[in-house]
């Protein structure tokens, strides 16, 4: 009963991402919401008890894996490693999250007005844990004497833009679907331009 009950929350939470991605938050109605998967209204009430309950499940579901994305930074003790990865599992966000990513942009080009505390709290805090550690290498001169705090703007912007202006994309990749290979070109792409532009080795010294 958990299991099938677990799959019709993530089908009304997958619509939830689309129509709250295309329409915002203002613009989007349980029932259209209920309509799209074929549900009375009343069942996506049953799953989550208001249009700002599932709206904040929908930014969970983009916020939970940005948190766990800079997971890197305190694994590794070398940039080249953490950014490599950590540019990894951002652009994999996009991927997998395309929808959600959006809700999150939209919600920021907004002025952030259904963030709860809580939220704006973790990612502050993740924001200030991964600057220290960039801070710490730079200090060390693994790194260029960069500013961190406009590095992570910069690979924010970099890496949500696969997601977020997914239409520009694939219009200049001349594609209706960006693929695994153009992924994987982004990535490869962007590592060895961070890398380089931040003055990090490629490869670890043994």
């Amino acid at each position: 009963m958990s299991r099938i009950r677990d799959q019709k929350k993530n089908v009304i939470l997958n619509a939830a991402c689309e129509e709250f991605a295309n329409n915002g938050y203002a613009g989007t109605k349980i029932v259209d919401i209920a309509n799209k998967i074929h549900l009375p209204k009343a069942n996506i009430y049953y799953y989550f008890e208001s249009k700002q309950v599932l709206y904040r499940h929908v930014l969970d579901s983009f916020i939970q894996p940005l948190l766990m994305a800079t997971a890197p930074f305190d694994q590794y003790d070398h940039p080249a490693e953490a950014l490599t990865d950590y540019i990894k599992l951002k652009i994999e966000i996009s991927k997998n999250h395309p929808n959600a990513s959006k809700v999150f942009a939209n919600e920021i080009l907004h002025g952030a007005p259904h963030f709860p505390a809580d939220i704006v709290e973790k990612l502050t805090q993740q924001t200030s844990r991964a600057t220290e550690k960039l801070q710490q290498w730079i200090d060390r001169g693994l790194m260029d004497d960069i500013n961190p705090l406009h590095l992570l703007f910069s690979l924010w912007a970099s890496t949500q833009t696969y997601a977020d202006f997914n239409w520009q994309i694939k219009l200049h990749l001349k594609t209706e679907r960006i693929s695994d290979q153009n992924y994987s070109d982004a990535t490869d792409t962007l590592i060895k331009v961070i890398l380089k532009g931040c003055g990090v080795a490629a490869q670890v010294a043994k």
